[in-house]
C-alpha cells in the first residue's frame, strides 16, 4: 500500500484542480443562479475565467485540508497557502496570457496549456508554503480577510464589470453577467 505525503497529495491536486476548472467552466450555464454567478464564470471574458483558478484552488484546498488531517500529515500555513496560491495563480496566468492574447488573440490550446502550467506552479508553491515553518496567527487573519476580499471582488466585478477588454465577452457582446453593449 502506498503511503501518502504532502508531495504526493500536491501531485494529485494538479489533476483535481484541472478537473474542477473544467467542471466549473460549465456550471453557471447548466444551472444559472445567483450563487453560481458568484463562483463560476457567467460569460466568456478573460476575467470571468479567473474564477476557475481562484475557486478551483480554494475549493480543492479545503478538501485537501481534510484529507491531510485524516492522514495525520503535518503541515503549516494552510490559510496563507490558500491566499497566496489563489491570488498568485491569477497574477501568473494574466502576466503570461495577456501579452500572448494581445498578439495572437484567443487560442484555446494556449489557454488550456497555460492553465495546466499555472496549476502545476501553484501546486509547487503550495507544497513549499505548507512545509514552511508555522508563521503564526496574524498571517491566518490576513489570509482570511484577503480571501473574503477576493470573493467580494469577483462578485462585484461580475455585476459591475470594468469596461475593459479583460471583462468583455466577445461571443455575447457583453460585460459581466448581463450588461450588453449597445451598437453605437
Amino acid at each position: 500500500m502506498m503511503t501518502m505525503n504532502i508531495k504526493k497529495i500536491k501531485i494529485i491536486s494538479v489533476f483535481f484542480i484541472l478537473g474542477l476548472t473544467i467542471l466549473f467552466h460549465f456550471l453557471y450555464d447548466w444551472w444559472p443562479n445567483v450563487i453560481f454567478s458568484t463562483l463560476f464564470p457567467v460569460n466568456e471574458s478573460i476575467w470571468e475565467h479567473m474564477k476557475l483558478l481562484y475557486f478551483g484552488i480554494i475549493i480543492y484546498g479545503i478538501v485537501e485540508y481534510f484529507i491531510m488531517k485524516k492522514l495525520n500529515l503535518v503541515f503549516n500555513n494552510f490559510l496563507l497557502n490558500l491566499f497566496i496560491t489563489s491570488y498568485s495563480s491569477i497574477i501568473i496566468y494574466l502576466a503570461i496570457f495577456l501579452p500572448i492574447y494581445n498578439i495572437i488573440g484567443e487560442n484555446m490550446i494556449v489557454s488550456i496549456s497555460l492553465l495546466v502550467v499555472v496549476i502545476i506552479l501553484e501546486s509547487i508553491i503550495s507544497y513549499y508554503i505548507l512545509n514552511y515553518r508555522n508563521l503564526g496567527s496574524i498571517y491566518n487573519i490576513i489570509s482570511v480577510v484577503m480571501l473574503i476580499i477576493g470573493y467580494i471582488g469577483f462578485v462585484y466585478l461580475t455585476y459591475k464589470p470594468i469596461r475593459n477588454y479583460i471583462f468583455y465577452d466577445k461571443l455575447e457582446n457583453k460585460y459581466g453577467i448581463d450588461i450588453y453593449v449597445l451598437d453605437e
